[in-house]
């Protein structure tokens, strides 16, 4: 028996691999399946199964493609109705894979169709949970994603209580937990860094299963301090849901080199938002006038789908020599398909034309340290958590996720700053604001990291919970 685990750094997401005899079961696949597949010929398997924990709203799953590249099954839990053809699994329903056992367990209320699949060996010995967003390693899934307007987020929250303690809480403590989800997903408040443990582990660690845990409290804790979701969560469960474009295609028709003065003549006729994917440290030196820093070194398709509100956007791309098909690739994961081309030979090619370039004022942490003393007016984009923990005194929360709704306390005729933990996210936010006029916008180089370093006087928010 083989298990697996495929996880993707820039989604925290983990899909699953599972060979047993000679017969593989997917579980949650990312869109580009080819992997999958070159894994299951090496070791002369077929695969038999997909297996899907819900219908994923941070990102588009591969297992429309998947199936008709290998006429594999597609398995739902109760609850799932889909536009193509899948199989709707009853609760305890048993599913043979060579000589092991899935059991689909259905545990609504992260979504109402959410199940947990149950391993067991040839010996029927408990072995696995692959619990989707259900369950976290130090977390549980947020219950406030559910496309289902009849059911409020108690509803939906005391629903995940009953899950957890009626069908997950007694299993046995050496189960592995293998969730749908790591540190810097959107879909929990407080994941792991860990992608892989045990369900004793987590009796004991993970807030929402303490044994002395109330309903109540239950409800309390897992619906206090969540943001609103990105914009582009219930357009990726309606591709989940329905089905979607090919990424082949996707990438075909995107991946197109165009020349200086073609890629300027599209940005004009289509009105096609420019995606600069370089290092920051190499945007702020010089960019195309009205272009958006977001750069493959971070969490770059989650960022797209929380600031670019339509994925329908055209988009035009400035990629480093060779690395256009996976800049598309990683926007095809979160539905964004609608790339109309590359800039050929990247930003040098712009910068050696002669046309117009623009760039972005950064400075050191230490530089700001001596502007505080002179009123400087400061933002902090970082996430409301990080914020919290520790900032710098008198300086107001901005997050990054939700900057148009502050984009009237930016000043217009007077320097500004920006920073976040290390110099990603302050970059993508100025590049914004310097797209839409704000030219007194200045980047802190080195974040909040460096900020710590200096004299600049920072504080925390207190923070009073009742929890146990």
């Amino acid at each position: 028996m083989i298990i697996e685990q495929i996880y993707t750094g820039c989604l925290a997401q983990g899909a699953y691999y599972i060979e047993s005899n000679g017969e593989v079961a997917i579980i949650d696949p990312l869109r580009e399946v080819q992997d999958y597949i070159d894994r299951a010929t090496k070791n002369k398997a077929n695969i038999r199964y997909i297996f899907e924990t819900h219908f994923h709203a941070d990102f588009v799953s591969g297992h429309v493609t998947l199936a008709e590249k290998t006429k594999a099954k597609i398995i739902f839990g109760p609850n799932a109705e889909t536009k193509f053809d899948s199989y709707e699994a009853t609760d305890g329903e048993i599913f043979t894979l060579g000589d092991i056992t899935i059991t689909a367990m259905h545990t609504p209320g992260h979504t109402m169709e959410s199940t947990t699949y149950l391993l067991k060996d040839k010996n029927g010995k408990d072995i696995a949970i692959f619990t989707g967003d259900t369950l976290f390693l130090g977390d549980v899934g947020r219950p406030d994603l559910a496309q289902k307007s009849s059911m409020s987020q108690e509803d939906l929250a005391a629903t995940l209580y009953d899950s957890l303690r009626n069908k997950i809480m007694p299993l046995g403590n050496d189960v592995i937990v293998y969730p749908a989800h790591g540190a810097g997903s959107a879909c929990g408040k407080n994941l792991s860094k860990e992608t892989v443990g045990t369900l004793g582990d987590q009796k004991k660690y993970n807030y929402a299963l303490r044994k002395d845990m109330t309903k109540e409290e239950f409800i309390k804790e897992v619906t206090q301090g969540l943001l609103p979701p990105p914009a582009y969560f219930p357009l990726n469960v309606g591709l989940n849901k329905e089905g979607y474009k090919s990424i082949d295609e996707v990438i075909k028709t995107g991946a197109k080199a165009l020349s200086v003065d073609d890629f300027e003549l599209v940005a004009n006729e289509t009105e096609a938002i420019i995606i600069d994917v370089r290092h920051q440290f190499e945007f702020v030196k010089g960019f195309i006038p009205q272009s958006i820093f977001i750069g493959l070194g971070g969490t770059f398709a989650p960022w797209v789908g929380a600031l670019i509100k339509d994925i329908n956007q055209p988009i035009l791309l400035v990629v480093p020599d060779h690395m256009e098909k996976e800049t598309i690739t990683r926007l095809s994961r979160v539905g964004f398909d609608n790339v109309l081309g590359y800039l050929s030979g990247g930003f040098e090619s712009w910068k050696t034309s002669g046309k117009e370039i623009d760039t972005l004022q950064s400075v050191s942490a230490n530089f700001l340290a001596q502007q505080i003393h002179k009123d400087a007016i400061v933002f902090d984009v970082r996430k409301p958590g990080e914020y919290n923990a520790e900032h710098i005194e008198n300086v107001q929360s901005t997050p990054l996720d939700f900057i148009n709704d502050h984009i009237a306390e930016f000043p217009t005729n007077k320097d500004f700053y920006l920073h976040c933990a290390g110099g990603y996210r302050s970059v993508i936010a100025a590049s914004i604001l310097k797209a839409r006029g704000y030219s007194k916008v200045i980047d802190v180089a080195g974040g909040y990291g460096a900020i710590k370093k200096t004299t600049i006087k920072r504080t925390q928010v207190t923070v009073c919970s009742n929890s146990k």
